[in-house]
């Protein structure tokens, strides 16, 4: 069994003016991601969106240190970007989709994702989203020491780093097995 983690793709990652925004590359894999999104929730894979939420007033959180405020709950910013939006919109109330609120790079990290996983016998992790060498890595390395086959779709991940972009390509490969098609 597989499933698509869809991980961070919201305004503030995405859009022009988005608080900690990849810009042209992330705006150039909305159609990937979108294609990709509607065939498994289609054809009943499990599909999580793995969503990074911040409170402005948690200055304890480790990333206030290191970026911007970005991905706010309650604003515009942690929005789902462009047609994502109206695809998780009107597949919000399927048992195949699920929305899951993460507060660190990666989606396993203090949620229950992996109990999920396990509970619909799901091996197979299918990663897309943003920021391919930030919660993209940092996800794909925790589904590696949990034992799941990764794929990553390189049409529909970006980062706003074009240097740890390509590292990260070649990390999932090379240390973590991952296929890249």
């Amino acid at each position: 069994m597989r499933a698509l983690i869809n991980i961070d793709y919201t305004y503030d990652f995405v859009a022009e003016d988005g608080k900690l925004t990849t810009g042209e590359p992330g705006q150039a894999i909305e159609a990937s991601i979108s294609q990709l999104t509607t065939e498994f929730i289609e054809s009943d894979d499990y599909v999580v969106f793995a969503i990074d939420g911040h409170d402005e007033k948690d200055t304890y959180h480790p990333e206030m240190k290191l970026f911007p405020p970005h991905n706010i709950i309650g604003t515009l910013g942690r929005e789902l970007y462009g047609e994502l939006k109206d695809i998780f919109a009107s597949n919000r109330d399927k048992e195949n989709v699920y929305w899951m609120d993460k507060r660190h790079y990666s989606a396993f990290s203090g949620t229950d994702l992996d109990i999920r996983l396990r509970e619909r016998q799901i091996t197979e992790l299918h990663l897309v989203g943003v920021c391919t060498d930030i919660c993209v890595l940092h996800t794909a390395i925790d589904a590696y020491n949990l034992g799941y086959k990764i794929v990553i779709h390189q049409e529909a991940v970006a980062s706003f780093n074009p240097t740890g972009h390509a590292w990260a390509l070649e990390h999932f490969k090379g240390t973590l097995g991952a296929e890249i098609i």
